[in-house]
C-alpha cells in the first residue's frame, strides 16, 4: 500500500508541475504578444534590431544545415520509394508520394527538430544562464520587463523563421528526390521538378507551413518557460537546456500526428 501511495503522490506532482508549466507558458506567450502589440504605450516598446538579430541566428545561420538536412531526407525518401513502389510495378507513383510527404509531412518536421536542438536549446541555456546570475531580476529592477526583451523578440522571430526554413528545406528535399529518382523514371531532372510542381496544390502546401507555425510556438515557450525556471547553478542550466530539446522533441511528434489524424481524414 505503501509503495501505491508513493507512486499515486509522485503521478499527482508530476501533473500538477506539467499544468504549472503549460499555465506559465501561456502567461508567457500572453505577455510577449501584449508586448509586441501594445508595448509602446506602456513604455515597453519591441526593439526591431532584437527581433532582426534573432531572425538571423534562428533562420539565416540556420539555413546551410536545412538545407543539407532537407537534400538528405529528399535522396533517402527517393531511394525509399523507388526501392518500395518497384515492388508492386507503380515506380512512376514515386513523384506524387515524395511530393506530398514532403510538403506534408517531412519538411515541417525534420526542420522543427533541427530548430529544437539548434535554437529551443539557446533560448533555454541563454535565459537559464541570466536566471541564475540574476540578470533577470536586474533588468526588472531597472524598468525592463524580461519578457519583453527575452521572450516577444524570439516569439516572433521563430513564427516567421520556421515557415521560412520549412520553406527552404521541402525544396531542397524535393531536389534531393529529383536527382535519384528521375534517372531512374528515365526522365530528366526538370521534368521530375515540373512533374511534382504539377502533383502539388494549395493545400499540402499550407499544411506544411500551417504545422511549422505551431511548432514555432512550442519550440519557443518551451525554451523560454524551461530557462525561467532554471534552479541549481550551471548543472542546473544544462538539465533544463536538455528537458527543453527533449520537451520540444516530444511535443512537436505528438502535436504533428494530432494534424496528420484530423488533416488527413
Amino acid at each position: 500500500m505503501k509503495g501505491a501511495s508513493a507512486a499515486l503522490d509522485r503521478l499527482g506532482r508530476a501533473s500538477l508541475g506539467s499544468l504549472a508549466g503549460v499555465g506559465h507558458a501561456a502567461v508567457l506567450l500572453f505577455d510577449a504578444l501584449r508586448f509586441g502589440v501594445v508595448g509602446w504605450r506602456i513604455g515597453q516598446p519591441l526593439r526591431p534590431a532584437a527581433v532582426a538579430r534573432q531572425m538571423r541566428e534562428i533562420g539565416v545561420d540556420a539555413l546551410p544545415i536545412v538545407l543539407l538536412l532537407g537534400f538528405t531526407v529528399g535522396l533517402m525518401l527517393g531511394i525509399q520509394f523507388i526501392a518500395s513502389l518497384s515492388a508492386f510495378g507503380a515506380e512512376s507513383q514515386v513523384v506524387v508520394a515524395v511530393a506530398k510527404s514532403v510538403t506534408r509531412e517531412f519538411g515541417a518536421l525534420i526542420t522543427a527538430i533541427l530548430v529544437a536542438g539548434r535554437s529551443g536549446s539557446a533560448l533555454a541555456a541563454r535565459i537559464g544562464s541570466m536566471s541564475v546570475s540574476q540578470e533577470i531580476d536586474a533588468l526588472a529592477v531597472i524598468g525592463i520587463e524580461p519578457v519583453r526583451y527575452l521572450v516577444a523578440p524570439a516569439l516572433i522571430a521563430m513564427v516567421v523563421m520556421l515557415p521560412a526554413l520549412t520553406v527552404f528545406a521541402s525544396a531542397a528535399a524535393l531536389v534531393g528526390a529529383a536527382l535519384y529518382s528521375a534517372p531512374a523514371l528515365d526522365i530528366t531532372v526538370g521534368a521530375y521538378l515540373l512533374r511534382t510542381m504539377s502533383l502539388l496544390d494549395p493545400g499540402d502546401l499550407w499544411q506544411g507551413l500551417s504545422k511549422s507555425f505551431v511548432f514555432a510556438l512550442l519550440i519557443t515557450l518551451i525554451g523560454v518557460s524551461t530557462g525561467f525556471s532554471v534552479r541549481g547553478g550551471a548543472e542546473g542550466v544544462g538539465r533544463a537546456t536538455t528537458r527543453a530539446v527533449v520537451l520540444a522533441i516530444c511535443w512537436i511528434i505528438v502535436v504533428d500526428m494530432v494534424f496528420s489524424f484530423f488533416v488527413n481524414r
